[in-house]
């Protein structure tokens, strides 16, 4: 059986790619299991400081869950595995502070909780072609896998229920234009893009990078005041870590900095 998600790891970058071209990378119960199982591999390994993630082929990133696995008239024994399968997911748009940076790829369609699962990511790179929607309201179903909370933190809340209403589709131009995605390449440009990313991601220091990720993510929804004044551990952290003297010790000596994480 072909593997749903596919895990490459170079160096300090791991790259995941659903793995479901034929059926537009839609994500039923196997693949959603099998991404957070790599999400949970990759949390733990130290070595790994950024995640891209993409879809295999060339039309979809993601088509959001399987409607046809949803819809299947099922024996008790098959919706049991699909069940047991669900117990044991933890998903991305659920992780509201997962601790590796994540790189959305997206070259295709991202509908639906494709869409969803590239909200959830820090950074979004597009192909020319790439197209977003929230399609749930033409299905009956809504975008609660994060979609109908994100996409109006992440544009103008006018322009967010726009595409929440009414299902739109949403072009890599357009979706520039409103600052969800940080790049717009050519097609065959996509990874190496990407990846150039994550190189810039990699030269900053962890726990720099950490802390940032960790304040953006706790203090956006607090009023101004209370966001600054709050007590971050990362920041705690790195304020007293080794790093916090090599950054600006390598800046005095002219030298590219050695960073240890500590």
């Amino acid at each position: 059986m072909t593997e749903p998600v596919l895990l490459d790891i170079s160096g300090p970058v791991a790259r995941l790619t659903i793995n479901r071209p034929e059926r537009m990378n839609a994500m039923d119960s196997a693949a959603h299991l099998a991404l957070s199982e790599a999400l949970d591999h990759l949390a733990g390994d130290e070595a790994v400081r950024v995640i891209i993630l993409t879809g295999a082929g060339e039309r979809a990133f993601s088509a959001g869950r399987d409607l046809k696995e949803l819809a299947a008239d099922l024996t008790g024994e098959e919706r049991a595995v699909i069940d047991g399968r669900w117990a044991r997911t933890t998903r991305l748009t659920d992780r509201l502070e997962y601790p590796k940076p994540l790189i959305a790829a997206v070259r295709g369609v991202a509908f639906g909780g494709g869409f969803e699962i590239a909200l959830a990511c820090d950074l979004i790179i597009a192909s020319e072609d790439a197209r977003f929607a929230l399609p749930e309201p033409r299905r009956g179903l809504m975008p609660f896998a994060g979609g109908v909370h994100r996409l109006p933190r992440a544009i103008p809340r006018h322009a967010a229920m726009g595409y929440l209403l009414t299902g739109r589709e949403m072009s890599a131009r357009r979706a520039y234009e409103l600052g969800l995605v940080n790049e717009v390449v050519a097609p065959a440009e996509l990874i190496a893009t990407a990846e150039k990313w994550a190189a810039d991601i990699v030269a900053c220091a962890p726990l720099a990078i950490a802390s940032i990720r960790q304040c953006v993510a706790r203090g956006l929804s607090l009023p101004l005041r209370d966001a600054m004044a709050l007590d971050y551990p990362t920041e705690t952290l790195r304020r007293t870590s080794e790093d916090s003297i090599e950054g600006p010790r390598a800046f005095a000596e002219r030298r590219p900095p050695r960073w240890t994480g500590h």
